[in-house]
């Protein structure tokens, strides 16, 4: 489901969102709920972000429910009722989902541009005063809202921004930094002298705790079926190069000759979360296998690349993707019994319909941060976790995927970068969606807002993101109706605001702050 894009130059409107993911929508809906003229610009042709491109679930799992509102809720509850239930539905489907938030956008009269990117950004006496994009078109607006998972916006616009990690000493953040697993994998890493495809270099050449321009890897979120008469094949890839899968083929040989059997499931990360669909199945990225959807080292390049840098990595993290499915399917070196597997799936066809059926966006988990008024820190998600000018509430586990595979010998490696500990519900500040005073006075950032490495990975989920969004698009209104600064908005207004429209702004007392239930596997 999409809309046409529009042609020419657009003028008038109160608030301007760009970036049509989750964030922004929400973003977009309550701006124009408030009264305001609202545009949302999204660069592909589909709403919704990765919530429309395979990540069928709110991560609720791993969150503290009680701290859901607002938008954000309604979202959910909306698709509760679509499956049937009285209930929100934490886990659905991308269809669906881009359904119930194009109902939202357009109850709310939310106009919508698609196909644009921003390329430049006017500004005069610390305001924007208006984007230029890339099909020629461009946008003024009395306040401007980047709720986009890259930041591109912020960045024309000339905000301070950084991306990798910290230093543990820049933050006093204990998880910062480089982050060496403890166990190395046992494989072959290092064949006719040169390291395999997939192990970015050696860890005797890295620091723990080191800062690093490094990102956690990406990968497509898979829809797949075993249903005939549903299941639409996987494509070949157009430049398959097979070298790019000898660490597999390497551990699956090892594997073999120690008599040990290998499922689909130990190197495919595998949900079935659509409701009534038994034969539906999410793929994604997992952790524990010895290589899977995500692309390690691919992502490196991506945060601060130009746009068409950044195309060719989005193509090369498809190609890794299908000529991985396709050895998985077909390779002689591969088991009959895992080929087979393989081969039982495709991709669902009722799932991105327009496009072959693979999802419209790769799974960005990070890219830039903005370096805003307030910087959130992992002392300010685990123990500082209370502030005044709170407009929404996290409570996610600080998650990061790898970053990347270390050679520490030419029969072992070791993953870098991963955090998995247990999450604590905090309050996030007004002024982490801000640009500081002197760098842009209309201006929100509920995207890549201002959080450290450490607290980003327990922000960055879909579920979050809509709150702040929520957040941000009330603020721009405000601050589009007073003609004042982002900066000036009345908090105490903005929160009780909120409050009114179901957003959780607050701890409740008696709620627990921190989860309890099983975190899946040990913390790192």
């Amino acid at each position: 489901m999409s809309t046409p894009t529009r042609t020419g130059s657009a003028t008038g409107y109160d608030v301007a969102v760009y970036g049509a993911v989750p964030c922004g929508v929400a973003a977009a809906v309550a701006a124009a709920r408030e009264g305001a003229r609202v545009l949302l610009i999204e660069p592909t042709r589909h709403v919704g972000g990765l919530a429309t491109s395979g990540l069928n679930t709110a991560e609720s799992e791993h969150m503290l429910t009680w701290t859901f509102g607002g938008i954000a809720l309604e979202f959910y509850t909306r698709m509760g009722r679509y499956y049937g239930a009285d209930s929100p539905a934490y886990y659905f489907e991308s269809h669906v989902a881009e359904r119930v938030f194009h109902e939202m956008l357009a109850e709310s009269n939310v106009d919508i541009r698609y196909g644009c990117r921003v390329a430049h950004v006017a500004k005069r006496s610390g305001r924007i005063d208006g984007v230029g994009f890339t099909d020629g078109t461009s946008v003024t607006a009395q306040v401007f809202v980047d709720a986009g998972y890259e930041g591109d916006l912020m960045a024309r616009a000339g905000v301070d921004y950084t991306y990798g990690r910290e230093g543990r000493e820049e933050f006093d953040e204990d998880l910062a930094g480089i982050r060496l697993d403890r166990t190395p994998r046992r494989a072959v890493t290092v064949a006719d002298g040169e390291l395999l495809a997939g192990i970015s270099g050696r860890a005797a050449d890295v620091t723990e705790g080191a800062a690093d321009r490094g990102v956690m890897n990406y990968n497509w979120r898979l829809c797949f079926t075993n249903d005939p008469g549903r299941r639409a094949p996987i494509p070949e890839p157009d430049r398959y190069d097979r070298n790019r899968y000898r660490l597999l083929e390497y551990w699956l040989r090892e594997e073999t000759n120690a008599g040990r059997t290998v499922e689909l499931t130990d190197i495919l990360d595998m949900y079935q979360h659509a409701p009534g669909r038994p034969d539906k199945w999410e793929v994604n990225n997992k952790q524990s296998a010895i290589i899977s959807l995500g692309h390690f080292g691919g992502q490196l390049d991506y945060p601060d690349a130009d746009y068409a840098t950044r195309e060719r990595i989005v193509a090369d993290h498809r190609e890794y993707t299908l000529g991985l499915l396709h050895f998985l399917a077909t390779d002689d070196t591969v088991p009959e019994r895992l080929r087979a597997q393989m081969r039982q799936w495709g991709l669902a066809n009722d799932e991105f319909v327009d496009n072959d059926h693979w999802p419209y966006q790769l799974y960005v988990r990070e890219a830039r941060r903005m370096r805003g008024a307030y910087v959130m820190t992992q002392h300010d998600v685990q123990t500082d976790r209370r502030k005044p000018d709170a407009v929404a509430l996290g409570s996610h586990f600080i998650d990061s995927h790898h970053v990347q595979r270390l050679a520490v010998s030419p029969e072992a490696f070791v993953n870098e970068g991963r955090i998995w500990r247990v999450g604590w519900a905090y309050q996030i500040p007004y002024r982490s969606l801000t640009p500081s005073r002197r760098q842009c006075e209309n201006l929100l950032v509920p995207g890549t807002a201002s959080f450290t490495h450490v607290a980003f990975c327990t922000y960055r989920l879909e579920s979050t993101w809509m709150m702040c969004g929520h957040a941000a698009g009330m603020a721009a209104a405000l601050a589009a109706r007073t003609g004042g600064t982002v900066q000036d908005v009345d908090v105490t207004d903005l929160r009780r605001r909120l409050v009114r429209q179901g957003q959780v702004v607050d701890f409740v007392p008696g709620q627990p702050e921190r989860f309890s239930g099983d975190p899946g596997w040990p913390e790192f």
